[in-house]
């Protein structure tokens, strides 16, 4: 959590380990599991105002958080007191949950949803035995899995700068944020963009979907611009030099292999499983992991 005047880390520093992330969502769960998380959690069954009661209201928002994870409904126990981070939570077998909150999520409920959302999501990768080594890394694996799953969403618009108040939870940036859910909204065709109460995670979000559009615009991608095709096309040729051979491109977008017949690799677009393809010109690849069909001219 960041407040005050703290500043904020913005861009994309950590997007390798974003992408190894998503990669082992879709490797650990599969594409039929993937595709049972269409639906995000909906902003009715988190909203919490004043008037409820704060440890039952954050109980329901815990049950919203276990049912949107698949995990089961056992008993929450969720306390308030003053540390240094925004929650923490007992990862242990059950049948009960142990999570803490920090004691400023009493006055500003409306963010009690994004750090559940994180925790809940440790809870989850606990029980499937994903962890990345590191806790930096570790902690990106979980704010990855939570937006790409449904329930992060809400740690985007936790993201807010009011003049000298600054805010964001999790250790994604804002923007990185952004890109993991809008590379969920590719996939599952589902835009959380009217559920943003803040302005800033809006932008945030708009910048990661641009982020996003750039991805699938990389050779060998039929889609790709002029000046990145006539890039491919001159690595392509030097690949085939016998001269230049063993040499890789000046990118790590592709890489050719040599045949017969010759091939070429790149990453998915949207799961980052590498796919080799053969170099004949227009095809269409289907990823073997995320099941993305992807219009190609190699």
């Amino acid at each position: 959590m960041t407040t005050g005047g703290s500043e904020i880390e913005h861009g994309y520093p950590h997007l390798d380990t974003v992408h190894a992330a998503v990669h082992a969502l879709f490797k650990r769960l599969s594409y039929d599991t993937m595709s049972t998380f269409a639906t995000s959690v909906l902003p009715v069954d988190v909203a919490f105002d004043d008037t409820e009661d704060l440890h039952l209201g954050a109980q329901r928002v815990a049950r919203a958080m276990l049912r949107q994870l698949r995990l089961p409904d056992a008993r929450t126990v969720i306390t308030f007191r003053e540390m240094e981070h925004a929650a923490a939570v007992e990862l242990t077998a059950g049948p009960e949950y142990f999570i803490e909150l920090n004691d400023r999520f009493a006055k500003h409920r409306r963010d009690i949803g994004a750090a559940l959302a994180h925790e809940v999501t440790h809870l989850y990768l606990h029980r499937l035995d994903l962890s990345f080594p590191g806790t930096r890394d570790n902690e990106i694996l979980t704010d990855t899995a939570a937006a790409y799953l449904g329930a992060g969403w809400l740690l985007l618009d936790a993201y807010r700068e009011h003049g000298p108040f600054s805010q964001k939870l999790g250790y994604l940036t804002p923007e990185e944020f952004g890109y993991v859910l809008a590379q969920r909204a590719g996939f599952f065709g589902e835009d959380p963009s009217p559920w943003f109460t803040s302005p800033q995670a809006y932008d945030a979000y708009t910048a990661g979907a641009a982020r996003v559009r750039r991805d699938a615009r990389r050779p060998p991608l039929a889609a790709a611009p002029w000046a990145a095709r006539l890039r491919y096309a001159k690595d392509r040729r030097a690949a085939q030099d016998p001269r230049r051979a063993g040499r890789p491109p000046a990118t790590a977008d592709y890489a050719f292999e040599s045949g017969p017949p010759p091939r070429v690799s790149f990453r998915c677009p949207a799961c980052h499983q590498r796919i080799r393809v053969p170099v004949r010109g227009r095809l269409q690849a289907r990823c073997g992991l995320c099941k993305t069909l992807l219009d190609c001219d190699t």
